[in-house]
């Protein structure tokens, strides 16, 4: 019989894997995320260096998780994709996703570097690089990467229309084959709006940002609304302390079988790869 982990009370043998975590370069990682957090009003838990991040990792028992960063202009596309590539290569447990931006001139020789730098995704931010979701501009880009490549969206803000789940469900529809991460719930702090416009969408979704606010009875009940199959853990690291946030996701009323499609295997059909527990 497999044995849960003593700490968390997930199964020893269920791979766990963290979404959602954005790494920044060394020297930038704390102006960045004093920046960050100012945007949101909250206090960072770490410096958001990829050093502070292995480490939370390894605390938490975490085996993979997805790293990524945004760029908020066009010239910074390629020197952060670079950067996450470099990282990646460093620490075996990242798994990178690269960055876009509307303005970026040559979308389709990025995409093609990007495959080429072994990257596994893209991540945009549509709220802090001031663009709507379903901008033609990106419009543009999910016909570039889709059923190529997954993408992950910052979804919802109630102070801004950029990622309102009406726009998204656009983006879904027009796109099908779009493999897509509608993160925080598909809608942070307008969890219910999500509910209704994305609920019979073809997306996955992550709970990152979202357990925090909504508890674990809320959390519990839109993890099975939606269906554990299109539900993953995610951190938001340094939002949030990975460590802190898997013990929050274990106060979920779930089954032993809800918490390893959500930490596990989920994760697993939206990046479409394989994860083993690391030698």
């Amino acid at each position: 019989m497999q044995q849960p982990s003593s700490q968390t009370g997930i199964q020893s043998s269920t791979v766990r894997v963290d979404i959602h975590s954005h790494i920044y370069p060394e020297k930038i990682a704390a102006k960045a995320v004093e920046s960050v957090g100012r945007f949101y009003g909250i206090e960072m838990s770490a410096d958001g260096s990829s050093a502070a991040l292995r480490a939370l990792q390894e605390q938490a028992g975490i085996d993979y998780s997805v790293v990524h960063s945004v760029a908020l202009k066009p010239n910074q596309v390629r020197t952060i994709n670079d950067f996450i590539a470099e990282t990646c290569q460093k620490y075996p447990s990242f798994i990178g996703f690269a960055t876009m931006h509307q303005d970026f001139e040559d979308m389709e020789a990025e995409v093609e570097r990007v495959i080429a730098l072994g990257l596994h995704g893209f991540k945009l931010h549509p709220d802090s690089q001031g663009v709507n979701i379903d901008d033609i501009r990106l419009m543009r880009f999910y016909s570039l990467i889709e059923g190529r490549l997954p993408v992950m969206l910052h979804c919802g803000d109630y102070r801004f229309d950029n990622s309102h789940p009406k726009r998204t469900k656009r983006v879904l529809r027009e796109f099908p084959g779009l493999v897509a991460n509608c993160a925080h719930f598909g809608g942070w702090s307008l969890y219910d709006l999500a509910v209704e416009y994305l609920e019979d969408e073809n997306c996955f979704m992550d709970i990152s940002s979202a357990s925090v606010y909504l508890g674990p009875r809320r959390t519990t009940e839109l993890i099975r609304h939606y269906g554990a199959e299109r539900i993953m853990f995610g951190s938001d690291f340094p939002m949030w302390n990975p460590v802190r946030e898997l013990e929050r996701f274990m106060l979920n009323d779930l089954s032993a079988q809800e918490q390893e499609q959500v930490l596990w295997h989920s994760a697993e059909d939206y990046l479409g790869m394989e994860l083993t527990k690391p030698s």
